[in-house]
């Protein structure tokens, strides 16, 4: 019978999940570059682990209820990582097109920024992954990881849109090398 109870309280999160990503696209994510069908996300193993963790403490929580508070109070703690991992899966986005892109981050509100608008690029090393830290005109930065889902197409859509929108050619940028992930300008030659 708990097995059945756990099966059915999986499937009911897997389900509500679906329906809040399914309304959150719809309400929140209304402009053409959402439409374009061209983004950078995090890996699905986020959203994956997130709903697993959250599935495994409300097991944990059930179990708790006949067995003691330990089991309560770790399932509490394992709930709020996998809702963590699911809103962090959630909220970070990169939607662009040919012209610009869309940057979403949990606690902030989107920001839509021309091409012309990065500065320079950073490179970091980070447990076997190439991090890329984008400087915009505005002051800001933020990271994209090379193992997240569309990273390369928009890097690249990205070095072509800001020769666009700054007269320049690809002659002209002797820094670019999609090769070893430099697009831009690194921090020190901006």
């Amino acid at each position: 019978m708990e097995i059945v109870a756990i099966l059915i309280v999986a499937a009911a999160t897997f389900g509500l999940c679906f329906l809040v990503d399914k309304g959150f696209t719809k309400v929140f994510r209304g402009k053409a570059q959402h439409s374009s069908g061209l983004t950078v996300r995090l890996n699905k193993k986020y959203g994956a682990f997130g709903l697993i963790l959250t599935a495994l403490g409300i097991s944990a929580i059930f179990y708790g209820l006949s067995e003691g508070w330990v089991m309560i109070a770790g399932g509490s703690v394992v709930i709020a990582l996998g809702v963590g991992l699911i809103v962090y899966y959630m909220t970070f986005g990169v939607f662009y097109d040919q012209d610009s892109f869309i940057l979403t981050t949990f606690g902030k509100k989107s920001t839509t920024y021309k091409f012309r608008d990065i500065q320079c690029q950073q490179l970091y090393n980070s447990y076997g992954q190439t991090v890329i830290e984008l400087h915009m005109k505005d002051g800001r930065a933020f990271q994209l990881q090379s193992g997240m889902t569309g990273v390369y197409p928009f890097m690249d859509t990205a070095f072509a849109g800001w020769c666009a929108q700054k007269g320049i050619s690809r002659e002209d940028c002797d820094f670019h090398d999609p090769d070893n992930s430099c697009w831009f300008p690194r921090v020190e030659e901006a």
